[in-house]
């Protein structure tokens, strides 16, 4: 059974939001708050196994609530629910992302209607939520402040990346790992829940050094700019590999976008010239994909399991042997760094996340 505190400040949307969570019959709505404060009072009596988070709240907002759980000796998944058309709103969404919230999900735009898809979003998310690894918020990954190699030209000619549940974090741990002046373009595919993309995208701009926008069509790829799929559409390269491109083909793996069709597109235009990573997430999204890049001699990296918040995507391509290093996210973008500095070690090398 899944226990969940719902924390919203508002009587009828703790009404709604439990009664759709208790339509499934493995969860439960182990409480209610209609603060901050109260959710922490509730937390020192008893633990659930998933909270439910609003973002402002009078007193103590949803960011702050969601720090002090995520720096307590025994922090919780918290997945916040959150209305997505106020941009301060989405702003304090992502800071409590980089608290340690483990997803995001909109509000129900109609409280009366919006049931049905809505709801089997919710029931999908927190069950994810309820077996994500989630720790303390200081210890989450290295510091990425480390000096790393200074980037220069390398063989490596593009970066791929993509992400699911806990990607956000990744990403913003392995962005700010790259030097300002990092010479390739970086194609991002996050599953993100509708309405928020734009947000994380201002979000990762604010607290890394490269540019960050919302990829467009027919846009020219430039290095030190990081490019993250629209929502409902797939991305992927032209032929000549110097612009974008989107489609409303089918979902696969369920998603649209999806990072395997972006990285097939990655393999079809550079092949071996390529560098490919899977961040936290789960499922299995990209994961082929991973081995078929590496198999052509790309560079290929996977996050560890120790800082995955969901080691689904990652995991599945550790298991393929797709991953020619594994490690957190600022390990990762070290060692991208350096080998774009032409200075990778290859003793540091990791294959199913071991030295050899």
């Amino acid at each position: 059974m899944i226990r969940v505190l719902v924390v919203d400040d508002s009587p009828l949307m703790c009404r709604v939001l439990g009664k759709m969570l208790e339509s499934d019959p493995g969860i439960r709505v182990w409480g209610t708050a209609g603060s901050g404060e109260e959710a922490l009072e509730l937390l020192e009596k008893g633990r659930p196994d998933v909270v439910t988070m609003d973002i402002h709240m009078g007193g103590m907002d949803g960011f702050e609530t969601t720090r002090r759980i995520m720096e307590s000796e025994r922090p919780l998944p918290v997945v916040i629910v959150s209305s997505c058309w106020d941009p301060l709103e989405v702003e304090r969404t992502f800071e409590a992302m980089a608290a340690g919230a483990v997803a995001i999900l909109p509000k129900p735009a109609n409280m009366a209607e919006d049931g049905g898809e809505y709801e089997q979003e919710l029931l999908r998310t927190i069950r994810a939520a309820s077996e994500a690894r989630v720790g303390r918020l200081r210890k989450r990954f290295p510091d990425p402040g480390a000096p790393l190699p200074a980037a220069g030209k390398g063989r490596v000619k593009i970066v791929a990346a993509g992400a699911s549940t806990g990607g956000p974090q990744a990403l913003s741990a392995f962005l700010s790992g790259l030097p300002a002046g990092f010479p390739r373009p970086v194609l991002v595919v996050q599953h993100m829940a509708q309405g928020f993309t734009r947000g994380l995208a201002d979000w990762l701009g604010k607290i890394t050094p490269l540019r960050v926008k919302i990829g467009a069509p027919g846009e020219s790829l430039s290095g030190g700019t990081v490019y993250i799929a629209p929502e409902g559409m797939h991305m992927v390269l032209n032929r000549s590999g110097d612009s974008l491109r989107f489609s409303d083909n089918p979902p696969l793996h369920m998603v649209r976008p999806s990072v395997s069709v972006l990285f097939r597109s990655v393999a079809e235009v550079f092949g071996k010239d390529s560098a490919a990573l899977l961040f936290s997430g789960m499922g299995a999204d990209g994961a082929e994909e991973l081995k078929q890049l590496r198999d052509l001699g790309a560079a290929t990296f996977a996050q560890d399991r120790e800082s995955s918040v969901v080691w689904g995507m990652p995991g599945e391509a550790v298991r393929l042997e797709g991953a020619e290093h594994v490690g957190s996210p600022s390990v990762l973008a070290a060692i991208l760094s350096g080998m774009m500095a032409g200075n990778c070690n290859r003793t540091e090398k990791m294959d199913n996340g071991e030295r050899r």
